[in-house]
């Protein structure tokens, strides 16, 4: 703007000059030529310093990702990760947009990880025991360790896997875990003891399905989305779970019972993970963005966790649903009963190179130390 500014001033000038002096007519004509040549000429510096103004440089193209989500669109968990999305647009001045794909829309559940790694999603969200097997490691954090709470699961969840540092996640970039509260047995019809549950089919994922089969009942495999219909309609007679399924899946409505046998507790581990070569391609300032905004995001799951936990427990109550507590002695019984599914975990390991016995030892060095 001073440079248009400037230019105008010169060329009043010489305005001033030709029509306030008294000179020839040969002399004006030649005056004239010159005006003008001189106006072209300052007109081709103007454009030149535009040229070379910053401001003036073409705008940066905004990055799309897309981001798939195996939670149904209004779960609070789907809204935690909409929430981190909108933080990494807002801290890259919208620099990054990512499109949201809850409940499963861009890829399934099971197929979640899968797409992150062949790119068609660039970040996922889903369960690590979806695909039983696939990450072995990371299998021994779902165990029947006594998990307390959403937090400390989630806070194990991130240590645990710094430490192992697993071959197992080394073909994307993991932005971060996290795991639900204690899991806990939800029935179409009570259950007091272990007798209670001989012959039940229980629907459960992972070593959860272990679990069942080591107390007595029938694991059936399938994820949370096909849960609610499978109890409604009798495939299933109950389902492990955390609290939150009652009123985040909506299946208080399907069941009649919770048993809570907390000590036996385990959790599910999630990852947000990003397509490895999506993630590296970024400049480095919004790496960083991702990175700060991922660690921050371990702590919003943690709580989030533990307060739908509170709403799922709320939410069964008001439905008119039962709560049964295990006394000290059938507690004990059903603990018992779980220990093989941790000790073959651990024999199993030793065929998949990794130490399964470490493994558990951290992670219940880890789970006093998050619950203090």
């Amino acid at each position: 703007m001073k440079g248009r500014r400037r230019n105008r001033a010169s060329y009043e000038a010489v305005w001033f000059a030709l029509t306030n002096h008294t000179v020839g007519e040969g002399a004006m004509k030649r005056a004239m030529i010159l005006f003008f040549a001189g106006v072209c000429l300052v007109s081709l510096i103007s454009a030149c310093g535009q040229g070379e103004d910053p401001d003036a440089g073409a705008t940066q193209e905004t990055i799309e990702l897309n981001y798939s989500i195996f939670f149904p669109p209004a779960h609070v968990h789907s809204k935690a990760a909409e929430d981190w999305a909108r933080e990494i647009e807002s801290r890259t001045g919208n620099a990054v947009k990512i499109n949201i794909y809850a409940g499963g829309t861009l890829t399934g559940a099971a197929e979640n990880y899968d797409g992150v790694v062949s790119g068609i999603s660039d970040i996922g969200m889903s369960v690590f025991a979806y695909t039983r097997g696939r990450f072995p490691v990371m299998e021994a954090v779902d165990l029947p360790l006594g998990y307390p709470g959403g937090m400390t699961a989630t806070q194990v969840a991130n240590a645990f896997y710094r430490e192992m540092k697993p071959a197992e996640l080394e073909d994307v970039k993991v932005l971060y875990l996290h795991a639900h509260g204690p899991g806990l047995l939800h029935t179409k019809q009570p259950v007091e003891t272990l007798e209670d549950m001989r012959g039940m089919q229980i629907r459960s994922t992972g070593l959860s399905a272990r679990m069942v089969s080591s107390l007595g009942g029938t694991p059936v495999a399938m994820p949370q989305g096909d849960t609610y219909e499978a109890l409604q309609k009798g495939v299933v007679d109950g389902t492990f779970a955390p609290m939150e399924t009652l009123k985040g899946w909506r299946q208080a409505e399907v069941i009649g019972s919770t048993t809570d046998c907390n000590e036996i507790g385990y959790t599910t581990a999630m990852f947000v993970v990003m397509n490895k070569n999506r993630y590296e391609g970024l400049p480095e300032d919004i790496r960083s963005v991702f990175d700060a905004v991922s660690e921050e995001w371990i702590e919003v799951h943690g709580r989030v966790w533990d307060e739908a936990d509170e709403d799922g427990l709320e939410y069964t109550l008001e439905t008119g649903n039962q709560v049964i507590s295990l006394d000290a002695e059938e507690s004990a019984r059903w603990k018992k009963s779980i220990e093989p599914v941790i000790e073959r975990y651990i024999e199993a390991s030793a065929d998949k190179d990794f130490e399964g016995e470490k493994a558990v030892s951290t992670l219940r060095e880890m789970i006093r130390e998050y619950s203090e």
